[in-house]
């Protein structure tokens, strides 16, 4: 005997007795050892143990995860993971055939396998678990033979699809011919199938009681077997796994109600029998039983059509439909075939297949697999149809086996030219050639007589007979009454009954079809469909010929696969342990060819690469000094790595394409690699660990000279301390020393002194004392006399003295009285001055003349244009031209609009009762059937009291309404009106509505032959007062004209000059001011800055440009450019600019803001400045002192009361400093410093830094700074102040013009428009920078009129086109044009237009998009289209065309940005797509050519998002991001498409929609980024907008996206951040002691960046154990700490709105996020205070629910600790304890003790601790409940179905010793499983399973939960 024959090997390969007896020998050797498992080669041979080995726990699963077959000794769980790693690294579906008789151990192989796959997959997800449970369920397939107790009674193959990643994503169960015949007929000492007994065990009496149940033995389909029980199974708890398995696989209640129904129909039918009827003796009838009637019940059906379709049988003749009734054996047949049973296992399977299959989501998308075969067993019964389909399965198994061991690898030896000896082997082809190839095999005349209606059995075996009978294989009956025939099969032969027609065609009667169709059971239809939905006419498909076409297809799948065997042996038919058949055995493996296999195994090669494919794996193996891969062949060098690699291990072979390798070979060489491979991995950490250690060193080295410099800084510093402490020591030695000295010698000046002062003073009392003693009796006897000669006089002087009081009050009085009224009469003649004093008020400066002589008009003059004829060609209706006192019915001038007729009729009373044509109303009264518009102030009026102060004020001034006197309908004209409110009205209608010739058309007609002087003189001043605000139309100037010649004396030219100024200047905005009505010229003082000022004579037109020329002319300015003329008035200051703006406009505005205050308009503190508003860009102080000067006090003044301010103390610092030197030289006494500091630093800050300091500050900078040293002149220094504060600060030196943008309509139209020298900048209502352009961005300004809009500029520019719309827009087009004309004419830069390559050396040779410099030294003239010009870059000079060039507005040289425009995705649309700017129609095919045809991509919702596509309302933002972010994260090819749609859409378009299109990108940069192709392009997109606010954070963005990418679109959250333009998002979080903090939350923030965060703030010693938490309504989530913020939140919220139901839409999901400990793990009470009070103690409610087990004098304790905490120290709330109990004392304990005991108790255990805090307290509870073996643990209520033996609810306790089971109510403790003893584990939907013990037998544990 072999030395290997001894003990045994686990590869029969390496046998050295390789014959049948050496084979049986070592399995027998290995199976006394316990050894089951055997290799050959890489196939598989278990052998059955009849007992759980302790082989399968996870110990053994991690032990051969990621090994190598042969590495470790023979399992399944090395098939296994040998199928894992191959798919994985050959990107090839596998396949493992586990072959075997019955019994054999098949299926325990096929559960072993899939529980190693998912073992290894490591998701412990939920579709693994369901995988694994359809096990169980498919045992419904199962049953006890006399073979094996555990039969598969059907073939399954089981497809398991993984993810790329290797997990577990689904899998499809395949099953094949179901054992039909075995419901209802059994072998001896055999079981029906299992389900029947588990239900009858298992299922709870009161259900049973419902289907009449009984038990086994009451059940003729249950005892034909004899044999109800099953050794070795716990029915009771098989049936309670198979109930947990039905809930997982997502199977209703009321399924498994509706299968339970089916299956007790089932066995009330077999109970049903038949009797003959006497009568007729071919029928039979039902006797009547319980069973019928049930059966009937369940099913559903009408009793007599039971009965009928049991008995009768009908069928078609050629003319009509027969019934014919049946035997009673017939009936019992026909009972017999009503196959529910199989058509409701088909069902079950597919159930189950709609669970763990998900289609995959694409059609081209390829899965990878691997396939379990777990096919029925070889088997030999005497009466079997089946059987035959089984074991030519079998024979295609052996087949399919044969080809891939013996014929597959010896054809391609012989191919490859690899020295072969063919090695013999028994090959079954032949077999099946007589069974299903060759034509008219037996299968197909199966067939073939099934079709035939008069086919029979005797038939179809003549005709096998004759067709097979002479054949080897085929063995025929020996004589022709026998019915049995043979098979020579591949294990032996098997003889058939021949009677299998009537089972192969496994025809259902039409009477059991047409009963199910009347039946209301919906399972019992559904199962039938498909027979329901056959056509009669249509063939219906042979059993052979389905179960032929679903074997096809199982064959086609194994050939595409890698295929792995497993063959089982039985080792006894006994099902006995350690029994070993020898004979038995021997014939398994002798049919199954083993000894063959061994032999080719032995001396073949199975694992075999191609050159290429070896190559590229094993690389890292070859030794390059042997074998260069660069000059030699590959196949030199696989050569090379073999020999290197497999010295002395055997042989291996090379072919002409590949490298043949045993299978020791392959593991060895993986192996080797995962060596190398880590060498090599070590190499490169220790590299790199070296570089960064180096580069550490040099750190350190730089460190420690910083460190050696800094330290002897530090020390000279610390030596100069010293000497500086030892003066100041010796100093104060000194000093007390002086002090000691000189307090004696005070000491005795003082007593000397105090001596010598006693000593006099003693002297001088004396003398004092004898003075006062003679005056004192002097006085008294002078008083003694005056008493006496005053008593006469008493009575008299007292009565004189009350008669002058009484004079004295009664004088006051009148006083008072004669006071008050007086001023009455001075109020009453204020409001009644004469008509004529009127006239010299107004028009009293003109001088006195004859009237008549100046106004005469020319001859003809009058008559041509006379008042008369204009009314006689334009008056409605009967109106004249002359003057009457009567309310007019209607205008005299047509007008359309009904607004303008009610305005006119109004503006006719009020000049009326402005003449004193109408009186006054004496009282504010209603007049009844008054129009309500002649009574009410209109509301065009109204509105124009809620406008700004001045369209210049700045963004956030406004002035509130007027405090007129109102009525419940508005301001009322009914009352008694001043003339100035009655004026302002009639000129208010003329400024608002436009309505010019009406109102002077009124007021001429009333002077016309108006012989009243007072209304007469009161119309001409009302005349003037009109023509010096608003000009007439072209219509009626001339008219107008000449009517203004008739007025009285002096009046005419004065009228006629005030209309031809307005007509110059234009009409005014604002009434006339309380200044125009005074008698004398109006004369203002403008101030200027350097504190002169300057009177001007003013008039009503004056404009500001009028006024600026004037001063400037006065102060002989020559830089008048940029001085404007402000307004101020209390604390707001404005600029009316140098243009068109009307000063008295100015002033009325200020007048009408004081009244609305409460003053009176003549006091309105108003006052004019001149001041410098806005810079050219080309500003030159050097050109003019005065101006210059005039800025410089400016800013001076602007430093002192805030106007500029700054960050930096310094620049103020140097600032006052060159202040003080322009005005004191080099004299810097503290006295001119002060008044520098004084001059230049604000109030406020000279609170916050005294004033000394400050001085300091400027004292050291003026000795410090350069003009002092240089002398520098005062000028020159006054110059660059002006300069510094130029460009320091350019917005306060702009010029600002109110805009509207016009197109395109946005929600935010109004904004400000700032101009200075440095560009164009947009503000908002906040003065926050909405965009900013600098001139050479401005490609040209466009004015335009229009209509509705009035004047309008259009702004082209690189970032696109502006159209604004205001009331100056003409003046912001002349400003832009002028400073793009004057940087154009002094700008030395150019980019080129186009490309010029010329040979001539004259001419300049230059690219498109260069920059060229302008040389203007006049060789060529520009005037004929040349220039002289320079390239930056070559420094050629050269004439250039100008036409070929765009001069650059600018002085400095040009950005990339400023002389180009941004980039665009020009360049890469080349290649990938066309379309690559913005347009407003959606695209109807994705950009990218290789998505075209996707429908996922919405390109219309980028359109909607960006606001350019119109829709009908608006949708939420949420919505629009969803749709565009969606499918992109879960699809990586849909993500350049959505990039390349928005950087599209934000290519030249409007502004609004690029703001929008930044915050579509911005969240798209965050969630993912681009492919490297487009990565680059995406970057230059970015890089060049760099200005936009967003665009630098998204640069940021798309560099943390690449790490890795979001899963899922954008949160609510990060959406409205975005909308606010805000790239800052903050999140509240809540912690469970009812507190909350505010936390910053980034895009890219994952969980555990925010813990650790959380954990900082809260100052916090640890964040292990710490976790997030979020709640949606009554569910509380945890987060996984890898996950990203908003990911887990968008997560939660969509799972949210799913479970209620809720569809896509704008709907916001409730919730919170909290910060909790998760994990108690290390927690000790006392160790992190922070965290016991924010934590810990709050995070124990579940002490009062009576989770914990405690004494009766624990609870006292705490409940005593409880109370302390809720009321502190208050014992008056001690009488509230028994109110209390319930959130003192755990729930379950209340009733322990009464109320009072209680109370007494806690009592006596608060007063013991009466010191104690409310924080001790909680620390306190906290260490009591620490001892408990409960602390920390984590508590679940659950509802469990695994385990009878527990109740339906209990308490599941998880802590980190493992978890318990609770009984609820007793708190016993029901079981306790480690972590260590729980294999598997996993959760889904409101299940939690695991188990607990082996993979393969341990027991199962299924709960329930609400979370």
């Amino acid at each position: 005997m072999h030395p290997t024959s001894v003990k045994g090997v686990d590869d029969m390969i390496r046998l050295g007795d390789l014959n049948e007896a050496g084979l049986l020998r070592n399995l027998l050797v290995r199976h006394k050892e316990g050894i089951i498992y055997t290799y050959t080669g890489s196939i598989l041979i278990a052998v059955n143990p009849y007992q759980l080995l302790p082989l399968y726990t996870t110990e053994y699963v991690h032990m051969y995860t990621d090994r190598r077959l042969g590495e470790l000794p023979p399992h399944v769980f090395a098939v296994a993971d040998s199928c894992f790693f191959n798919m994985r690294r050959n990107r090839k579906n596998q396949c493992c055939v586990i072959s075997g008789e019955s019994g054999a151990g098949k299926t325990e192989s096929t559960k072993l396998m899939l529980q190693f796959l998912a073992a290894v997959s490591g998701q412990h997800s939920w579709i693994e678990q369901q995988i694994l449970e359809a096990n169980p369920i498919l045992e419904f397939g199962n049953a006890k033979t006399i073979r094996n107790d555990n039969s598969s009674r059907f073939g399954k193959y089981i497809d398991i699809n993984f993810t790329k990643g290797g997990a577990i994503e689904g899998a499809r169960i395949e099953r094949y011919l179901l054992e039909k015949s075995r419901v209802c007929r059994q072998a001896p000492e055999e079981r029906n199938y299992h389900i029947f007994y588990y239900m009858l065990m298992g299922m709870p009496a009161e259900q049973k009681k419902i289907l009449s149940l009984g038990s086994a033995a009451e059940y003729n389909y249950l005892t034909m077997g004899n044999c109800t029980s099953c050794e070795g199974r716990d029915d009771v708890k098989e049936y309670a796994h198979f109930r947990s398995a039905l809930k997982i696989l997502m199977f209703t209640e009321n399924d498994t109600w509706e299968i339970s129904k089916m299956l007790a129909a089932i066995l009330h039918l077999g109970n049903v029998d038949f009797e003959t009827i006497v009568n007729n003796l071919e029928g039979c009838s039902i006797l009547k039983s319980s069973h019928f009637k049930m059966a009937n019940q369940l099913l559903e059906v009408d009793p007599t059509a039971l009965e009928n379709s049991l008995t009768q049988r009908s069928f078609m003749t050629a003319r009509e439909s027969v019934t014919r009734s049946l035997t009673s054996a017939q009936a019992v047949d026909g009972r017999d075939a009503f196959a529910i049973y199989g058509r409701l296992f088909i069902w079950i399977v597919d159930k189950i297949n709609s669970a763990v299959y998900k289609p995959p989501e694409d059609s081209n998308e390829v899965r990878q697999s691997i396939g379990l075969l777990d096919i029925f067993g070889f088997e030999n019964f005497s009466r079997n149809f089946e059987q035959l389909c089984i074991n030519f399965a079998n024979e295609q198994l052996q087949q399919f086996f044969v080809k891939h061991v013996f014929k597959l690898e010896q054809e391609e030896y012989a191919r490859e030219n690899i020295v072969w000896k063919h090695i013999d082997f028994k090959d079954n082809q032949r077999t099946l050639d007589v069974l299903a190839t060759k034509p008219l095999n037996i299968l197909a005349l199966i067939d073939e007589e099934s079709n035939f209606p008069k086919g029979t059995d005797t038939t179809m075996l003549q005709k096998m007979n004759q067709l097979h009978g002479k054949g080897e294989i085929y063995i025929p009956p020996k004589n022709n009454y026998e019915t049995q025939f043979g098979i020579q099969h591949f294990a032996g032969v098997v003889y058939y009954d021949s009677q299998f027609l009537e089972k192969n065609r496994d025809a259902l009667s039409s009477d059991l079809i047409q009963l199910v169709e009347t039946s209301s059971n919906k399972l019992l239809k559904l199962v039938f469909q498909n027979e329901q939905a056959t056509d009669n006419k249509k063939r219906m498909p042979t059993l052979s010929g389905q179960f032929r076409q679903s074997l096809d297809s199982l064959m086609k799948t194994l050939a595409v696969c890698q295929p792995y065997f497993i063959r089982c042996i039985k080792p006894n038919d006994f099902k006995k342990p350690m029994l070993f058949d020898r004979e038995l055995c021997m014939r398994q493996l002798r049919y199954s060819g083993m000894m063959e296999t061994i032999k080719i195994r032995k001396a073949g090669y199975p694992v075999r690469y191609t050159f290429s494919e070896f190559l590229d794996r094993y690389r890292v193996l070859l030794k390059t000094s042997l074998c260069d891969p660069k000059k030699e062949s590959k196949e030199k060098c696989c050569e090379s790595i073999c020999e290197s690699v497999l010295v002395g291990e055997g042989d291996w072979k090379t072919g002409k394409t590949k490298i043949f390798l045993k299978d020791f070979h392959d593991t060895m060489l993986e192996v080797e690699r995962i060596k190398e491979l880590h060498q090599k991995a070590l190499l490169i950490q220790k590299v790199l660990r070296g570089y960064k250690y180096r580069q550490f060193l040099r750190k350190k080295k730089g460190a420690i000279v910083i460190q050696k410099h800094w330290r002897g800084h530090k020390g000279r510093k610390v030596q100069l301390g010293f000497a500086r402490l030892q003066a100041q020591v010796r100093s104060r030695q000194l000093h007390s020393q002086y002090r000691k000295k000189r307090q004696a010698a005070i000491i005795l000046q003082t007593q000397a002194r105090g001596y010598l002062a006693r000593k006099e003073w003693t002297r001088k009392r004396e003398a004092v004392i004898l003075l006062q003693a003679h005056t004192r009796g002097m006085l008294a006897r002078n008083a003694v006399r005056k008493r006496k000669r005053d008593f006469q006089m008493y009575l008299s002087a007292k009565e004189r003295e009350e008669e002058q009081r009484a004079i004295l009050e009664k004088q006051k009085h009148l006083e008072e009285v004669l006071r008050q009224k007086k001023e009455m009469e001075a109020r009453a003649h204020a409001d009644s001055i004469t008509d004529q004093e009127m006239v010299d008020s107004i028009f009293g400066f003109l001088p006195t003349i004859i009237g008549g002589q100046e106004g005469q008009a020319p001859v003809g003059f009058e008559d041509e244009y006379s008042f008369s004829k204009f009314a006689s060609m334009y008056f409605q209706g009967a109106a004249t031209h002359t003057h009457i006192r009567q309310r007019l019915h209607q205008p005299l001038l047509y007008h359309e609009d009904e607004g303008d007729v009610l305005a006119a009729l109004t503006v006719w009373w009020i000049i009326l009762r402005f003449m004193g044509d109408l009186p006054e109303p004496k009282k504010q009264v209603r007049v009844q059937g008054a129009s309500t518009q002649e009574h009410l102030l209109p509301q065009d009026l109204i509105s124009r009291k809620d406008r700004r102060l001045s369209h210049m004020v700045g963004p956030d001034q406004t002035v509130n309404e007027y405090s007129d006197a109102t009525t419940a309908e508005g301001p009322t004209l009914n009352r008694p009106l001043t003339s100035l409110e009655k004026l302002h009205i009639i000129v208010g209608y003329a400024i608002v509505r436009h309505d010019l010739d009406e109102i002077y058309c009124q007021i001429c007609k009333q002077l016309h032959d108006n012989n009243n002087r007072n209304s007469y003189f009161r119309g001409w001043i009302l005349l003037s007062l009109c023509l010096g605000v608003f000009p007439p139309t072209e219509r009626f100037i001339k008219y107008l004209h000449s009517f203004i010649r008739s007025a009285p004396a002096g009046y005419a030219s004065y009228c006629a000059e005030r209309l031809q100024r307005t007509v110059m200047n234009g009409i005014r905005g604002e009434p006339p001011a309380w200044l125009e009505l005074q008698k004398k010229p109006i004369v203002v003082t403008v101030m200027l800055m350097d504190g002169c000022s300057v009177n001007l004579p003013v008039d009503s037109a004056s404009t500001s440009k009028e006024i600026c020329q004037l001063v400037s002319s006065k102060v002989k300015l020559k830089d008048t450019f940029g001085f404007s003329l402000y307004v101020a008035l209390y604390e707001k200051v404005w600029a009316l600019g140098s243009g068109r703006e009307h000063v008295m406009d100015a002033i009325s505005q200020c007048e009408q803001e004081v009244k609305r205050r409460g003053g009176q308009e003549q006091h309105a503190p108003w006052r004019l400045f001149f001041r410098k508003e806005v810079f050219t860009p080309w500003h030159d102080c050097k050109e003019d002192k005065i101006s210059t000067n005039l800025i410089y006090k400016q800013i001076i003044h602007g430093l002192k009361f805030g106007e500029y301010q700054t960050e930096k103390e310094e620049d103020l610092v140097q600032l006052a400093a060159k202040h003080l030197y322009i005005q004191h030289g080099s004299d810097s006494s503290p006295e001119n410093v002060k008044k520098a500091v004084q001059d230049c630093i604000s109030s406020s800050l000279l609170e916050a830094k005294s004033e000394f300091k400050w001085a300091q500050m400027v004292s050291t900078a003026h000795a410090q700074g350069p003009y002092l040293s240089s002398k520098q002149k005062a000028d020159s220094v006054k110059a660059e102040i002006v300069n510094y504060t130029r460009e320091k600060w350019p917005i306060f030196f702009s010029r600002f013009f109110e805009v509207v943008k016009l197109s395109p309509p946005l929600p935010k139209r109004k904004f400000i428009v700032a101009i200075n020298w440095t560009g164009i900048t947009f503000l908002d209502e906040r003065e926050k920078r909405l965009l900013e352009l600098s001139f050479p961005e401005v490609t040209g300004v466009n004015t335009i009129e229009g209509k509705s809009s009035g004047q309008a500029v259009c702004l082209l520019t690189l970032k696109g086109d502006f159209t604004l719309s205001g009331p100056t827009a003409e003046d912001m087009a002349e400003l832009v044009t002028m400073f793009l004309s004057g940087l154009t004419e002094r700008s030395q830069y150019a980019v080129a237009l186009k490309e010029v390559n010329r040979q001539d050396p004259t001419f300049l040779s230059f690219k498109k998009g260069e920059l060229i410099i302008i040389i203007k030294d006049d060789e060529f003239s520009q005037q004929r289209g040349w220039i002289k010009g320079q390239t930056e870059s070559r420094r050629q000079t050269g004439a250039v065309p100008t036409e070929a060039i765009l001069i650059i507005p600018t002085l400095s040289k040009p950005t990339n940005e400023e002389r180009s425009a941004p980039a665009t995705l020009k360049e890469f649309s080349l290649e990938y797509f066309r379309l690559w700017a913005n347009s407003r129609e959606p695209i109807r095919q994705p950009l990218l050519k290789k998505l075209v045809g996707n429908p996922e991509l919405s390109h219309k919702a980028i359109l909607k998002y960006m606001g350019d596509y119109p829709t009908k309302q608006m949708q939420n933002p949420l919505e629009l991001t969803d749709q565009i972010f969606g499918p992109a994260t879960q699809h990586e090819a849909l993500r350049d498409e959505i990039y390349c749609q928005i950087m599209k859409q934000m290519t030249s378009n409007n502004n609004f929609s690029m703001e929008q299109g930044w915050q579509l990108l911005w969240l798209c940069c965050g969630l993912f980024p681009p492919s490297q192709s487009l990565l680059r392009h995406s970057q230059r997109f970015l890089e060049s907008r760099r200005k936009e606010h967003l665009a630098s954070d998204c640069l940021q963005r798309l560099q943390s996206s690449l790490m890795e990418p979001r899963k899922l679109p954008p949160h609510q959250v990060e959406v409205d951040a975005i909308q606010q333009n805000s790239t800052q998002i903050f999140h509240k979080i809540h912690f469970p002691n009812d507190t909350e903090e505010i936390f910053e939350v980034a895009t890219s923030t994952r969980i555990r960046d925010l813990i650790l965060n959380v954990t900082n703030k809260l100052h916090l010693t640890s964040a292990d154990g710490f976790s997030i938490f979020v709640k949606t309504g009554d569910k509380v989530l945890s987060l996984s700490d890898t996950d990203y913020f908003f990911d887990s939140l968008r997560q939660i919220t969509d799972w949210s709105k799913k479970s209620k139901g809720i569809k896509d839409g704008p709907v916001n999901v409730p919730y919170h996020v909290f910060f909790m400990r998760k994990l108690w793990f290390n927690v000790v009470p006392g160790r992190d205070a922070q965290a016991d009070l924010i934590f810990h103690f709050p995070q124990l409610p579940k002490y009062l629910r009576g989770y914990h087990v405690s004494t009766k004098e624990e609870m006292v304790s705490l409940a005593a600790l409880l109370f302390r905490i809720k009321v502190s120290h208050d014992k008056s709330q001690l009488v509230m304890i028994p109110k209390m109990l319930k959130e003192l004392v755990p729930v379950d304990q209340l009733k322990a003790m009464s109320e009072n005991e209680w109370k007494k108790s806690i009592i006596a255990s608060f007063n013991k601790s009466a010191a104690m805090t409310v924080e001790e307290a909680k620390v306190t509870f906290l260490k009591v409940v620490y001892r408990w073996p409960t602390f920390g643990c984590a508590f679940f209520e659950v509802k469990q179905t695994s385990e009878p033996n527990f109740p339906d609810i209990v308490r599941i306790a998880i802590s980190k010793q493992g978890l318990t089971i609770i009984h609820p109510k007793t708190k016993d403790v029901l079981a306790n499983h480690p972590f260590n003893r729980i294999a598997n584990w996993c959760s889904g939907s409101t299940y939690f399973h695991m188990t607990i013990g082996s993979l393969v037998k341990g027991s199962k544990f299924l709960c329930e939960t609400s979370l």
